[in-house]
């Protein structure tokens, strides 16, 4: 027992922490900064002011994380995010299918942990910050309650991830709150004043399945009249978590200052829909229903976005503006919200999409005003409009990858961020940030450094892509279907497919491709044919006499018809798929984009595959055989599928492909690395989704690697992640290497990307 007077006032204990990087905000967007960083050798602090990662993706809140994939839902194929937060997606996947926010939680915290140069505080508010001068930050004072503890954190650089930008706030950076008004970028999707300036928070439920009925009797501060809510039809037993996205509040009012009340607010309505649910009377299947969870704090959305040296507006999205220092991408819809939220009559978004995923420049994550403070998340600089879009998670996560790994630059070129964007640096971030899987859009690996640009290569086998085998299924046309395959340039082509006609009738093919050849939006015909198609299975022959312009994916699209199917394959192939012209509300895809006059947006149709296992593949021949899927594709710098496939693909027969790699003189290997298909078509949610698989059908698990004396000098069992790098505690000195893959079905050959010696 331990007793003490003292008469004197008392302080909390203090502590200084020294390091390269302060990160505040301990999101998707900070933690895959603090990684990147740490993973250079910087040395991080990164503070985080609840009790758990992930912000708004945390068991907290249990907002699923989303990028550019928006669900499969838009014109945005392979566009899953690379690098760190694909590495957590796929681990999540790997470990969490059926995506249990706890589980997403954990994973989190192991990958924190497991970074020696991270030091990592929980529960810690930053609530000061001090400047050398006008433009420097060299320190943040933060408070933990848990261990009474205040934290002094010294830093060469500082991220602000917080998502309301505390310290670019405190530290007098500009930023913007709400909207625009329309001529200042000149943005057809501004905003109207009866719409709103700000996007609400939202407060989530999750409901649960019990084996006898559960009575439900709700706080006083419920919700009691529900005819308030406009949607209140749309709110039913048969919804669950996340579904609730639109009980959103506090769009009109601040949402930093006003926090505590939208979340009362959002309680009253939460705790009020679930009386309506279980005691109107409407609904006797809710019976055995109970509540199981409702969230504490609500997910934000919008607040601060500070002013960096340039400001990303909804021309770039749209346009898909080519930045010289782009390092990440985004692709969600720009989606805005009406500020009464739950309480408004208007749609609960309003969603419009691009044709295509589109760049962010560096100079969005670079405070203007503040030389040694990066922007990361939503606070990034960026229009209202484009905001729209930016803020989603996995997008947000992408540019704190970036902004991690320019830290680390920032320290070997002892600059600030700024002096990044000279251009033999900003190529030396981009060049970093792509060798660790972030594929920033048209900028390919550079290949000088890679010793299998010096070597003979030789594969066992490579595919000729004739075609797709019948396995005896039929898929009504009931929607327009395609294939989108990467054809080659001056090329005419013949399609043969199986279809069973139900009567005589004419079936309509285009041949598609995009106005961009890196898009997949199909908005250009190049021809149309017309198919007699009789009654009974027949093989149909369509033959294009229109070549593609120029070596880009192209859609084979047979229009709908309902008294066609078309024949289905078993077969799975790297850089190929297939498509559907249907619906997917929860994006606003109705099958057509129809944008209003003067919204800034283009009309466009949409065409996305369906989630395995559908999705299946034609059956069909090809003619001329697709030949691109060679050696020389390990060595083009681009790491999954952009105008082509860009991966080597083995032949369907073989179940144990082999590459070799002969040199002239020895080679001084130290490190092997191989980037495989980890599938980025897709979207990988991380909670509340179920997944059809814990790893990915086209991923590489089983290889091994021989030097030229035929020793096996490494065996890689079990991968499952999209970057495999085998390092060698002392150095491989050899004339040759060979590398032996097993194929893990017989439905899907052997495929990779790209192959890095050094």
């Amino acid at each position: 027992m331990q007793t003490e007077r003292n008469s004197n006032i008392r302080h909390m204990q203090e502590q200084v922490i020294t390091a390269d990087l302060v990160v505040t905000g301990g999101g998707l967007s900070g933690v895959c900064c603090a990684i990147a960083a740490a993973r250079k050798g910087l040395k991080v602090a990164l503070i985080q002011d609840r009790p758990v990662l992930g912000g708004n993706a945390s068991s907290e809140v249990r907002v699923w994380a989303l990028g550019a994939t928006s669900h499969m839902g838009n014109n945005n194929r392979w566009a899953r995010e690379g690098g760190l937060i694909d590495e957590i997606m796929v681990e999540n996947i790997y470990r969490n299918r059926e995506g249990n926010p706890i589980f997403f939680d954990t994973l989190l915290l192991d990958k924190v942990l497991n970074e020696s140069n991270i030091t990592l505080l929980l529960n810690t508010v930053v609530h000061k910050v001090e400047k050398s001068d006008g433009r420097t930050i060299v320190a943040v004072e933060a408070f933990n309650p848990q261990n009474e503890t205040i934290y002094k954190i010294l830093g060469k650089w500082f991220c602000d991830a917080s998502g309301d930008g505390a310290v670019a706030y405190m530290a007098g950076a500009m930023y913007r709150m709400g909207a625009e008004e329309t001529e200042v970028y000149n943005e057809g999707f501004s905003p109207s004043e009866a719409y709103g300036k700000l996007l609400g928070h939202t407060i989530f439920m999750y409901t649960k399945q019990s084996d006898k009925p559960v009575k439900y009797v709700a706080p006083s501060f419920a919700l009691q009249d529900m005819t308030c809510i406009p949607k209140l039809h749309q709110i039913t037993p048969d919804q669950f978590g996340c579904n609730y996205w639109w009980f959103e509040y506090g769009g009109d009012m601040d949402t930093i200052a006003d926090s505590e009340q939208i979340k009362m607010e959002l309680w009253k309505v939460v705790y009020g829909a679930w009386n309506h649910i279980k005691n109107s009377g409407l609904y006797p299947e809710a019976a055995n229903l109970t509540l199981e969870w409702v969230g504490v704090i609500p997910g934000k959305r919008e607040s601060r976005r500070f002013e960096g040296l340039y400001t990303l507006t909804q021309h770039d999205i749209v346009q898909q503006t080519v930045f010289p220092d782009a390092i990440a991408y985004g692709g969600w819809a720009i989606d805005l919200h009406p500020a009464a939220g739950v309480y408004s009559a208007l749609p609960s978004c309003n969603q419009y999409h691009s044709k295509g995923i589109y760049s962010i420049p560096y100079r969005c994550y670079v405070s203007k005003d503040i030389d040694n403070l990066f922007l990361a998340g939503r606070i990034i600089s960026a229009s209202h409009v484009a905001f729209g879009s930016t803020r989603v998670m996995i997008t947000s996560a992408l540019g704190g990858q970036a902004v991690g790994t320019a830290a680390a630059l920032c320290k070997a070129y002892g600059c600030n961020p700024a002096g990044l964007l000279e251009e033999e640096r900003m190529h030396a971030l981009q060049q970093e940030l792509s060798r660790d899987g972030q594929s920033i859009p048209h900028v390919p690996i550079r290949q000088e450094n890679n010793l299998i640009t010096k070597a003979e290569i030789k594969a066992s086998s490579t595919i000729q892509l004739d075609g797709f085998a019948f396995n005896g299924e039929w898929q009504s046309l009931d929607f327009s279907r395609g294939m989108l395959l990467p054809l080659a340039g001056d090329t005419c082509y013949t399609f043969d497919l199986d279809v069973w006609g139900e009567t005589e009738t004419i079936l309509t093919a285009d041949l598609m491709v995009s106005s961009k050849p890196y898009n997949y939006t199909p908005d250009v015909l190049l021809e149309r044919a017309e198919c007699s198609v009789t009654t009974g299975i027949q093989k149909i022959q369509i033959n294009f006499s229109v070549p593609v312009p120029q070596s880009q994916y192209a859609f084979l699209i047979l229009r709908r018809n309902e008294q066609v199917h078309v024949g289905l394959s078993d077969k799975r192939m790297t850089g190929i798929l297939s498509v559907a012209n249907k619906f997917n509300k929860a994006v606003n895809n109705l099958g057509k984009q129809l944008p209003p006059e003067g919204s800034g947006f283009e009309s466009f149709e949409f065409f996305t595959p369906e989630r395995r296992p559908a999705g299946k593949l034609f059956s069909m021949n090809i003619t001329p055989a697709l030949t691109s899927f060679g050696v020389a594709e390990l060595q083009n710098g681009y790491v999954r599928p952009y105008m082509q496939a860009n991966a080597w693909v083995a032949d369907w027969n073989d179940s144990e492909p082999q590459l070799t790699f002969r040199w002239e003189d020895t080679q001084t290997i130290h490190r092997v690395r191989l980037y495989l298909d980890n599938d980025t078509d897709h979207p990988m949610e991380t909670i509340q989704w179920g997944h059809p698989e814990d790893r990915m059908p086209y991923c590489i698990e089983d290889f091994e690697i021989f030097d030229g004396q035929g020793q096996r000098i490494a065996q890689i069992n079990g991968n499952f992640r999209t970057i495999c790098d085998v390092t060698f505690e002392q150095p491989v000195h050899t004339h040759s290497l060979y590398l032996k893959f097993c194929r893990k079905t017989a439905n899907v050959p052997v495929a990779l990307f790209g192959l890095e010696v050094c």
